[in-house]
């Protein structure tokens, strides 16, 4: 097997024993023989899978490159499932099930008795399949090719993939496309999620986690990887592949359609406590964007350069100027989430803050500043958030995940083959 490193690999230290690479960020320790595996896997050879190989595509510092020649699945054993509500069938696909569509849609497989929502749809077509994989693709998502499915299926040759999605194109500045990197999707990692408008899942773990949740109308599909991931099942992202999302054809459409999204957090967080937060900082990031957002930045820079001096301590043999760069980049990477999350959700309490104070306006404007394409979704993604906070009654989708000051590192066995 041939292996792809993350953006984040940087192998440093004496000899090269050490890694610093996944999401979030790992180090791990190598013995020799686990440095010169590290470097076949970076020369793009091909490695026996290993311990070694194991611990470091389950933190997402390497993925996998499968020969598409010699995978054991094809199309033959895949059912593509389409719920629809409304519009004409797609020739392409091969079990259509009509959500309850007024007047019923012609040519549909099957269709509900009334309007379920997606998930229950899904599972709907589910229950047709006899294939051993299962691609769930919707109704305004275009194919780009009868080979599709080619970068996708053999991932599946190893018998821990549960599920694997696709790229998803369409609008810029709604949040389905996730970007150009592979990635193992776990929640707090970079690719947190997919949505469920293209994916392929092996139908063993749709069964095991029993499908998707029917009670949720938004959200079905991050609730969905999650309990995969819970279950043990590996789900990856392969931007190898790219399908096309149809964008609403209108604004009000689209903000609609955000404000449906953000309405899945409050369900999402009471099912899966502490998984799903607006933003996640360490107390020294969190102290020191606090301070300079007080008009501190003296304090803010002796907070950083604390952070930096822990990071050092805990992370002996990894030189001092890679440590001061992968703070500087935690810092970066820090102020986007925070931005972000001022748009997103906080926008209401920052609203309320520029009403009385400049330094509060000043911040806002900051994080509009920062992608000013995507504040209007941004917006109403947040106003479905804050709806779905009250009808639940519960504050966790807007409540940061603040970890501890960084304890003091225990000494780890290195790692070999």
């Amino acid at each position: 097997m041939r292996f792809h490193t993350d953006r984040t690999w940087n192998r440093v230290g004496a000899a090269g024993r050490v890694v610093l690479a996944g999401s979030p960020l790992r180090v791990f320790r190598l013995t020799s023989a686990g440095a010169a595996h590290c470097a076949s896997i970076e020369s793009g050879y091909e490695v026996a899978s290993s311990t070694l190989t194991e611990r470091l595509l389950d933190a997402g510092a390497l993925h996998p490159q499968p020969a598409t020649a010699d995978a054991t699945a094809t199309r033959h054993d895949v059912t593509i499932i389409t719920p629809q509500l409304g519009g004409a069938v797609r020739s392409d696909r091969d079990i259509i099930v009509d959500d309850g569509s007024v007047p019923p849609i012609e040519g549909a497989t099957v269709r509900l008795d009334r309007n379920r929502g997606p998930g229950a749809a899904r599972n709907a077509g589910r229950a047709l399949a006899s294939t051993s994989l299962l691609a769930f693709v919707d109704a305004d998502v275009t194919l780009p090719d009868q080979n599709w499915l080619a970068h996708l299926l053999p991932h599946f040759d190893d018998p821990q993939v549960g599920l694997v999605a696709p790229r998803v194109l369409g609008d810029p500045t709604a949040s389905l496309d996730l970007g150009t990197e592979p990635a193992r999707i776990r929640a707090g990692s970079r690719v947190s999620y997919v949505p469920a408008a293209a994916l392929v899942i092996r139908a063993a773990a749709f069964d095991d986690i029993g499908g998707f949740d029917e009670r949720l109308r938004f959200g079905e599909d991050v609730d969905l990887v999650w309990r995969l991931d819970q279950a043990g099942w590996r789900c990856r992202y392969e931007p190898a592949v790219s399908v096309h999302h149809t964008p609403r054809p209108n604004w009000p459409g689209r903000l609609r359609q955000q404000v449906g999204y953000g309405s899945s957090a409050a369900p999402l967080a009471q099912r899966h406590p502490r998984l799903l937060s607006p933003v996640r900082l360490n107390g020294w990031m969190a102290a020191a964007w606090t301070a300079l957002a007080i008009g501190h930045p003296v304090v803010a820079v002796a907070m950083a350069v604390a952070n930096t001096t822990t990071v050092a301590r805990n992370l002996p043999g990894v030189p001092t100027a890679e440590v001061v760069r992968l703070t500087a980049t935690s810092y970066l990477s820090s102020a986007r989430q925070v931005a972000s999350t001022i748009r997103r959700v906080w926008w209401p309490v920052a609203l309320a803050a520029c009403v009385v104070s400049r330094r509060a306006r000043w911040v806002t404007v900051a994080s509009i500043a920062a992608a000013p394409r995507s504040t209007p979704t941004d917006v109403a993604y947040g106003w479905g958030v804050w709806g779905g906070m009250v009808r639940r009654r519960t504050w966790a989708p807007a409540v940061p995940t603040i970890s501890s000051w960084p304890p003091a590192r225990r000494p780890q066995p290195p790692i070999a083959r």
